[in-house]
């Protein structure tokens, strides 16, 4: 009488002749009373090699890493995209959290004739310290440096869609980041800049929260210019302009200012034939603490940004570019 089978063996008693369903399995006898079945497995040995080798492509932990293989039966690149998936996943839960911390980069090329800035936001600031965030940062700034960025408000939206050297976007980076440190992470700013007619420079400061990059425009001596450089990004650091020029003020902004000082109650006692005079004067000064050339130089108040550059590089060098970047 035939039997039936549990758990892959034969019930006690019964003999069965098994035909083979799949090549995985094999039997080792046809016969009675304890005839067990053994499944072989198709599926590559989860080596302690290949686990490093998952982790040296993704970054990610050492037990994420070996999760990954096991769901993907060993294949390598389906252990990556599982990696890929649960970072989305995780990505996606944390996408709400607060991110107050976070630490600013820069990368300068070799002529400093190009150099990226970038801010990335994290919760913390245990997690912004950790050597995993410091080689994320590293990476990130390397991939602004090589892109090609817009400028503006839309530099960050075209640089999380960026390709970093492992063949993913910016964007899904940083999720793996997510699901590796735990905390919501997200791409603040991103700035590149290139001449061909001065050079470029860079100062993060001490506690890598601000930075700043700017351009100069200069037939000066390139180790003079870059000298310059850094002491106008410590200026830019510590003054944070927000305009490099009077006109690139916008419209708005300036009837916005001009007509909070024409409803000021000091305004008001003024006589009404010298009120506009009054506003261009405040206007002016809004125009010296707001645009970087006009500033006065923290290095020497008594010159502004534009004449400073000009005293110790020559006469027809001009600040050609700056980003301000803060967490």
């Amino acid at each position: 009488m035939a039997g039936s089978t549990k758990g892959g063996c034969i019930e006690a008693g019964a003999t069965a002749t098994v035909t083979h369903d799949s090549p995985d399995t094999r039997v080792d006898s046809v016969g009675t009373a304890g005839l067990e079945i053994h499944q072989e497995t198709s599926t590559m040995a989860i080596t302690a090699a290949l686990v490093r080798e998952l982790r040296e492509k993704t970054g990610a932990a050492m037990m994420d890493c070996k999760k990954a293989l096991e769901a993907s039966g060993g294949d390598l690149e389906g252990a990556v995209d599982h990696l890929r998936k649960s970072g989305l996943k995780t990505a996606a839960k944390k996408a709400d959290r607060d991110t107050s911390e976070g630490r600013v980069a820069a990368k300068i090329g070799d002529d400093a004739r190009c150099g990226s800035l970038i801010a990335i936001r994290c919760e913390t600031d245990f997690v912004a310290n950790t050597e995993d965030f410091t080689t994320l940062m590293r990476d990130l700034a390397e991939t602004a440096f090589n892109g090609d960025l817009p400028s503006g408000e839309e530099a960050a939206a075209a640089f999380s869609s960026m390709t970093v050297d492992n063949g993913v976007t910016v964007e899904e980076h940083v999720q793996q980041a997510i699901g590796k440190l735990g905390e919501n992470i997200r791409v603040a700013d991103a700035a590149r800049f290139t001449t061909s007619d001065g050079y470029v420079g860079s100062y993060v400061h001490h506690n890598h929260r601000v930075g700043a990059l700017a351009a100069i425009k200069s037939q000066a001596d390139a180790d003079k210019v870059k000298a310059m450089l850094v002491r106008l990004c410590q200026h830019i650091a510590a003054s944070k302009p927000a305009y490099l020029h009077a006109a690139d003020v916008p419209g708005d902004v300036i009837e916005r200012e001009r007509e909070v000082f024409r409803d000021s109650d000091e305004l008001a006692k003024k006589p009404a034939e010298m009120r506009e005079k009054i506003i261009d004067g405040k206007m002016s000064k809004f125009f010296s603490d707001r645009c970087l050339v006009d500033q006065a130089w923290i290095f020497d108040d008594k010159l502004t940004v534009a004449k400073a550059v000009k005293a110790e590089l020559g006469g027809d060098s001009e600040v050609e570019f700056f980003s301000l970047m803060e967490v």
